[in-house]
């Protein structure tokens, strides 16, 4: 013990970093400082954000980043894992809830209830696990038990996947496929009744909403049914059901490959084509075409009707407006010219 032991405790200890510098983590006494962990001032201070991915060297993402930046020549490794998706421009990848978007399901418990109450053809109702219940959803169950609609429990995620991030309220409902008719339908569906054939086409009308608005205007004046594009145009969807309001069990929607081919069609059977356009010379209250077999077209808000499907028609005829500037949409152009042709046709002749 003597003298040897005494000077060593009389002399600060050593540490890693050297006991003596400024911005140490460890006192004289070879003790942390207080609130640095042991670590010095400047490994406190981070090495700032995480980079992305693509951006860490020997992460996979980087090492595929560099093969495409080289012109992709290297083959993947097994373990890489799938290519990353194409950048974009938005802020985030990810949808916000509330803004999710699934055609075949209807999210939320005031819509499935409502869809429900209407009849919508539903495939299965989905409940979330601990959803509380309250008058919505228990009507919703026994709606779903009475038309024998299959009861489903998922969880929050499952939910949230199923209806595309959605605002669903633990309550979602699978809408069954909708069983599309031929264009020929709607005209045998019109000799069936003895009635003059009166048939609305949507010409690039893609809102759903618009196409259930359309047929609503179509069941309520009489119309055999209505025609849509098979692409670039609205399909019936849970959102189609839903404004609707019904009428889409009453009303068959018909798909046509090529919509200009098919107006031709009806025109070889007899029919007259009426396009609504803003420039149209007639207005629809005079169209003498009203008391014919007769198609009516609605083209879109933004573009009106196509160029070919323009050319198509035997006359185009638009609905009088205090401002030429102003526009309508097809839901409610359809509704407007489809009352003045029932109009006219209720009219003694």
């Amino acid at each position: 013990m003597g003298a040897e032991a005494l000077s060593g405790a009389s002399q600060p200890r050593r540490t890693g970093g050297g006991s003596g510098r400024s911005g140490s983590g460890r006192t004289k006494s070879g003790k942390p400082r207080p609130g640095t962990g042991g670590q010095g001032r400047r490994k406190l201070e981070g090495k700032g954000p995480t980079p992305p991915a693509a951006m860490r060297p020997g992460h996979p993402a980087q090492r595929r980043a560099a093969a495409s930046a080289s012109g992709g020549s290297r083959t993947r490794r097994q373990g890489d894992g799938p290519a990353p998706p194409p950048a974009s421009s938005g802020s985030s990848a990810r949808a916000p809830r509330g803004a999710g978007d699934a055609a075949e399901f209807v999210a939320g418990r005031n819509a499935v209830v409502e869809s429900l109450r209407a009849g919508v053809p539903s495939a299965v109702l989905y409940v979330g696990a601990r959803v509380q219940h309250d008058e919505r959803v228990s009507e919703s169950l026994k709606l779903a038990a009475d038309r024998g609609v299959v009861v489903l429990e998922a969880g929050a995620a499952e939910l949230d996947r199923l209806t595309g991030g959605a605002l669903h309220q633990g309550l979602a409902l699978r809408v069954r496929p909708y069983d599309y008719a031929h264009p020929d339908d709607l005209l045998a569906r019109a000799a069936d009744a003895a009635q003059l054939p009166l048939i609305a086409a949507l010409d690039g009308v893609t809102d759903p909403r618009n196409l259930g608005a359309v047929v609503r205007s179509a069941a309520a004046f009489g119309a055999h049914g209505v025609v849509v594009p098979a692409r670039r145009g609205a399909g019936v969807t849970a959102g189609a059901w839903k404004a609707s309001a019904g009428a889409l069990a009453r009303v068959p929607v018909a798909r046509a490959v090529n919509l200009a081919r098919a107006l031709q069609s009806y025109q070889d059977a007899g029919v007259f084509v009426a396009g609504l356009d803003a420039a149209g010379d007639t207005e629809i209250r005079d169209l003498d075409l009203a008391t014919a077999p007769l198609v009516l077209v609605i083209g879109s808000e933004g573009r009106g009707l196509s160029r070919i499907v323009a050319q198509a028609c035997d006359v185009l005829v638009r609905i009088p407006m205090a401002a030429r500037t102003e526009s309508l949409n097809a839901g409610v152009a359809a509704g407007i010219a489809l009352y003045e042709v029932a109009t006219v046709r209720s009219r003694p002749r």
